[in-house]
């Protein structure tokens, strides 16, 4: 794809705060462009001038959180040497971050300067809420804004089953948008379209979500390969290997990345929150403030679930998922660690204790 003049990097997101971020690059000659894939030590960044292939030598630091990234604008060496290189990347605006699946409790990023997180969601199989929860969360912690995509939604044999369970997920995404979508068919696209406008979008899911179909669907042609999933389990075949930064024939980009079958949280105690909300809400008026919901006096968040106001799926979600969270970040910070180790001494000491208690009153 040639890109004629620098004018043709306004599509792919290029604005007054990246040209004044780049200034110092380009007194040096060098050429702003944004990364559309990387692999092995090498990526293609769309230019003004066209698609460059360079080297992310440069780029390539031992911290997994600042190498190169799809979605990166960055500074290329100008036409002429070989081979060209990546001379460094802007700071980015935002970053879409899970946990690896590294004993080190490593981030990986998997895009930068996101504006919406378009999570797809099959309606092939069982709708699985906490996995959709999971994902909004790391989306709400990289600053982007969360769009669930039901895809599939032909599959679905009438408009009230599709309601229930569009409903089903938006009560699991509170302030989300929630779409029933058919790539196939067409049905949704224009409203979803509308709704990540001429930004970036980042593309998220299992494999076999329809992701690939939903991005041809997208960007107008069938640029990703796409199989059928495997009628067994609804499971995909990665037909995406890697990131790729896709520009749509309206304006705006689209990331289309790999099916993800782990998604860990990595230090997104804000997401869970704002996933969460109504549960921090109801906390903020509980007895004490470390209540941990379970059978403390005065909790408001065990009231909700008792008069049927808060399901229990909901809160055993947020345990789950404040665990998992506090866990990871504890992996790197000592003083967490020993707070965490002195509260489960605590909480076992009450417990022996009450149990104590009660084995004297059956005495």
């Amino acid at each position: 794809m040639q890109l004629s003049s620098s004018h043709a990097l306004l599509p792919l997101g290029w604005d007054p705060h990246w040209e004044a971020e780049f200034a110092p690059y380009a007194r040096q000659g060098l050429l702003p462009g944004r990364v559309v894939r990387v692999d092995r030590g090498q990526c293609d960044v769309l230019t003004a001038d066209g698609v460059v292939r360079a080297d992310t030598a440069f780029v390539t630091p031992h911290d997994p959180m600042r190498v190169l990234c799809t979605g990166d604008w960055a500074a290329v060496d100008p036409e002429g040497g070989s081979p060209r290189y990546v001379r460094a990347y802007l700071p980015r605006r935002t970053a879409f971050v899970r946990s690896t699946s590294s004993k080190r409790s490593e981030g990986q990023i998997l895009a930068a300067n996101v504006d919406h997180a378009v999570v797809a969601v099959s309606l092939a199989v069982e709708l699985d809420l906490g996995r959709v929860e999971r994902f909004l969360a790391l989306a709400w912690e990289s600053g982007s804004q969360p769009v669930v995509v039901l895809s599939k939604a032909d599959l679905v044999p009438d408009p009230v089953t599709l309601a229930h369970l569009v409903q089903d997920v938006e009560n699991a995404a509170p302030g989300v948008p929630v779409l029933g979508v058919s790539a196939l068919h067409g049905d949704g696209l224009d409203v979803l379209r509308a709704l990540i406008g001429t930004g970036t979008a980042v593309l998220l899911g299992q494999s076999g979500a329809g992701k690939s179909t939903l991005a041809n669907a997208l960007v107008g042609t069938d640029v990703m390969d796409v199989r059928a999933a495997r009628d067994v389990d609804g499971k995909g075949r990665h037909t995406t290997t890697t990131r790729n930064l896709l520009p749509l024939a309206g304006g705006g980009v689209l990331i289309d990345t790999p099916g993800l079958r782990g998604v860990g949280l990595y230090d997104a105690e804000t997401g869970v929150g704002q996933v969460f909300s109504e549960i921090e809400e109801l906390a903020a008026r509980c007895r004490f403030h470390d209540c941990s919901h379970a059978s403390e006096p005065g909790c408001a968040v065990a009231a909700a679930v008792d008069s049927g106001e808060l399901p229990v799926r909901r809160l055993e979600s947020y345990r789950k998922l404040v665990r998992e969270n506090l866990w990871i970040v504890a992996k790197t910070d000592a003083r967490l660690r020993s707070e965490i180790r002195k509260d489960w001494k605590r909480k076992g000491a009450e417990g022996r204790a009450a149990m104590q208690a009660k084995r004297g009153r059956w005495a």
